[in-house]
């Protein structure tokens, strides 16, 4: 069993080698000198470094960061946390999902019912409910809005809404043992049945428009640019901290085993492991993470609506894994900052190309770079040495 599960982790360390892991695990150490001086560089950027360029720096220079770019890149970073959560599970445990537009869909709809509440009367019809539900003829909140205007409560549900239904899910697919494309498939048709869901006026969360038009939160007009930097810099440091839990999990007993149960579940089994308690705990994790990347998104973009929820979507965050580079960590998210990049790009020069451009990217990486954006660096770097 030892020898499964150390061949599983040496296959799908991120950087360095095999000797370089159980040099770092011999000595209790996450990361080495030059990864926490990476970290360190990470944290300085987005905490120091872009704030200065954008608060700072005036409009004109040529170091001057646009309040678009700031937005831009939040929202790059909140792709990246999934990508990151994606990773999880199918680049260190062989589970595949195309529904994770979900888990991020129901953090954002949790953080845009308290946004929502934050306007007040200052909406269209100076009422205290929101102005959908005005338009519609409600006459008061819905049950499910009970604590939307608690800060505290709303974000314990950007955790626990998501991680439940992630729980109960996965248990029952776990459980009756559904994996591969069968599994990619339901979490798909799960996705798409909570959109139609979303879609319908009468659950309460706005239809086909969803929420928007927010003002504060936390009582902090959200348009300030110190408010929108503030979550920049959030957003940031939790991708950062994501990332280091990610990569305690995988350098972890807990991720050895996982990585076994990748490469040969049944020799696991044989071993005396349950997959279902470690594929669950794993899906369950990567869930919340996507459902915390979609509550830092809705106030840096301003709008949730069922959309984000769509097949579309859940396959995304799956070429972003894809393009940067499975069971590396780092990859999926310099996956998600060139796909999204490109795409920001694309859509304006080439608005008609995109889908043709996204298609020929996947289909590329999956015939000559399976390994990613990160693969190609690591080859690059063995030819040099």
């Amino acid at each position: 069993m030892s020898a499964v599960l150390t061949s599983s982790s040496g296959a799908a360390a991120m950087g360095g080698n095999h000797s370089d892991l159980l040099a770092f695990e011999k000595h209790g150490l996450l990361l080495g000198p030059r990864g926490w001086l990476a970290v360190l560089a990470a944290v300085i950027t987005v905490a120091v470094l872009v704030p200065v360029l954008n608060l700072v720096v005036p409009q004109g220079n040529l170091f001057h960061l646009s309040d678009y770019m700031v937005a831009l890149i939040g929202k790059i970073m909140c792709y990246a946390i999934c990508a990151l959560a994606m990773d999880l599970i199918w680049g260190y445990a062989g589970i595949l999902s195309l529904g994770h537009g979900l888990f991020f869909a129901l953090g954002g709809y949790a953080m845009g019912m308290y946004l929502m509440r934050q306007i007040g009367r200052d909406g269209n019809y100076k009422s205290d409910l929101p102005d959908f539900m005005v338009f519609l003829d409600w006459k008061a909140l819905p049950w499910h809005w009970t604590f939307s205007d608690s800060f505290i409560a709303q974000m314990l549900l950007v955790v626990l809404v998501p991680g439940l239904v992630a729980f109960v899910f996965g248990y029952f697919a776990f459980r009756s043992r559904i994996k591969g494309v069968y599994f990619s498939i339901i979490t798909q048709a799960m996705t798409f049945a909570a959109m139609l869901l979303f879609f319908r006026n009468e659950t309460g969360f706005g239809g086909n428009n969803g929420f928007t038009d927010f003002k504060r939160i936390l009582g902090i007009p959200i348009a300030l640019h110190s408010t929108r930097m503030g979550l920049f810099v959030i957003t940031g440091l939790t991708l950062v901290g994501f990332y280091l839990l990610a990569r305690a999990i995988v350098h972890s007993r807990f991720g050895r085993v996982l990585q076994a149960l990748r490469d040969a579940e049944s020799r696991v089994m044989f071993c005396g492991y349950n997959p279902v308690a470690y594929k669950l705990a794993i899906w369950t994790i990567s869930a919340v993470m996507c459902a915390v990347a979609g509550a830092l998104y809705v106030p840096q973009v301003g709008i949730i609506n069922p959309s984000e929820m769509s097949p579309a979507a859940g396959i995304e965050v799956a070429i972003w894994a894809a393009v940067g580079g499975r069971a590396s960590l780092i990859g999926p998210i310099l996956g998600a900052f060139f796909v999204n990049g490109a795409k920001s790009w694309f859509t304006v020069a080439f608005p008609e190309y995109w889908l043709y451009f996204l298609g020929a990217l996947f289909i590329g990486v999956t015939l000559y770079l399976p390994q990613g954006i990160i693969g190609l660096l690591r080859r690059r770097r063995e030819v040099k040495a």
